[in-house]
């Protein structure tokens, strides 16, 4: 009798990857909103404007970017000469496709002396517009660095304008836009979870309400959530963001405990990529991000501005 087994298909999916990405040169990057598959075949996972960094910085001339489209399109601006892939090109944003270039466009004739910051969530088109561009995780630095007087536009989430302006007082007016995902959690389920688990610590992402903002131990990126829960003594946390947040809490602290604050915070689009869309990618090159240089110089400019603020 053979006694003798197969791998299993995963396994060999995962070998022919990082096979295609030896001889391709490529370097992987996952957002932590990705399937905890994806992420663990990855050579740096974070948040968008942070693995756009590491595809800048990486002499690796493809760039697999397992995110979602305007992510990929960071990576194109900040590094056009590589080749950046996207595996599902389906993989779209609801919050950047609540700001078109035309409504942004119409809105500035009507406030022609505003300074626009545009969040990373936003496509390319909408950043050519801008006049800086901030993450969740830098928003009130680049606010603070605008003079005073000026009025912000700030799109395209409204919740995390709303943050921005209370911890800044500028005035900032916000793009009526926001991420299904988060915004989806209230006050009321916050409150729910927080009777089941009264010990634990509330962490959430400021693209979240803000009477759910108002109720948290800490406000933060997806980044600054991850630190902040690996590096304070508490042993349970009530986690206000995307589900996927929690393969990377829980693999870095195996010792702690972590609740959903909702169940229902899943992206659909973040989990449109596969290991088989990623080996196609390696395989064939494609779906490939391209930003048209015209928009890109323009795009670059805003994000320049950003990083030199902070």
């Amino acid at each position: 009798m053979d006694n003798t087994t197969d791998n299993p298909p995963e396994e060999n999916l995962i070998k022919e990857i990082l096979a295609w990405k030896k001889k391709r040169g490529a370097l992987i990057l996952a957002h932590v909103y990705q399937p905890g598959e994806i992420q663990d075949i990855a050579d740096f996972t974070g948040d968008s404007l942070f693995l756009s960094q590491q595809a800048a910085k990486t002499q690796a001339k493809v760039i697999v970017f397992c995110g979602v489209q305007f992510m990929a399109e960071t990576a194109s601006i900040l590094s056009p000469e590589k080749i950046v892939l996207l595996p599902e090109i389906k993989a779209g944003c609801p919050l950047a496709d609540m700001a078109p270039i035309e409504k942004v466009k119409k809105k500035l004739k009507e406030l022609p002396k505003v300074v626009i910051i545009s969040y990373v969530n936003s496509y390319a088109a909408t950043k050519s517009l801008s006049d800086y561009c901030c993450t969740s995780a830098n928003a009130v630095q680049v606010a603070q660095a605008i003079p005073t007087e000026k009025d912000i536009l700030f799109l395209p989430d409204m919740n995390l304008a709303d943050f921005t302006a209370r911890k800044t007082n500028r005035n900032i007016i916000p793009w009526q836009g926001y991420c299904q995902v988060h915004n989806i959690l209230t006050k009321e389920d916050v409150i729910k979870v927080k009777k089941l688990h009264p010990k634990a610590l509330l962490l959430v992402h400021p693209e979240c309400r803000p009477e759910v903002c108002n109720l948290a131990d800490y406000i933060g990126s997806t980044r600054g959530i991850i630190k902040f829960a690996s590096n304070n003594p508490a042993k349970e946390y009530i986690i206000g963001t995307e589900l996927g947040i929690f393969h990377p809490l829980k693999k870095n602290n195996p010792n702690k405990q972590f609740f959903p604050a909702s169940k229902k915070m899943i992206c659909k689009d973040m989990k449109l990529i596969t290991l088989e869309k990623v080996l196609y990618s390696l395989q064939n090159l494609k779906p490939r991000i391209i930003v048209p240089e015209n928009i890109r110089k323009k795009s670059l400019k805003a994000l320049n501005r950003m990083i030199e603020i902070v």
